[in-house]
């Protein structure tokens, strides 16, 4: 599994547009670039909390200390899962975005 550093990613992108438009590109950090960055890291950190979430109500359920019925369990437990799946599915369209664009001849 490749781990990419998003903001590393943005940089290289914009790099290339400029190259590509003839504009000189900027040495520095990227500008608005943070917007996607924190897009995606919250996008994370939803999936992570809904992950924690039905996690602490199957321990609830399991240990019957609270009125937590089976059917919420459920649910909350493939929220989870559809959650996690779709931001794999994010994760592997831009890994793959990313080894098109450095396959690129320029």
């Amino acid at each position: 599994m490749n781990n990419i550093d998003v903001t590393q990613l943005i940089s290289q992108l914009r790099a290339m547009s400029a190259a590509a438009q003839g504009m000189p590109h900027q040495t520095g950090p990227a500008t608005g670039g943070g917007e996607f960055s924190s897009l995606l890291k919250g996008a994370m950190e939803q999936v992570n909390d809904s992950e924690l979430h039905a996690r602490s109500l199957e321990r609830a359920f399991e240990t019957k200390s609270s009125q937590v019925s089976l059917s919420q369990v459920m649910i909350a437990v493939e929220k989870a899962n559809i959650s996690f799946q779709a931001m794999t599915q994010v994760r592997n369209k831009l890994v793959s975005a990313y080894q098109d664009i450095m396959s690129m001849q320029l």
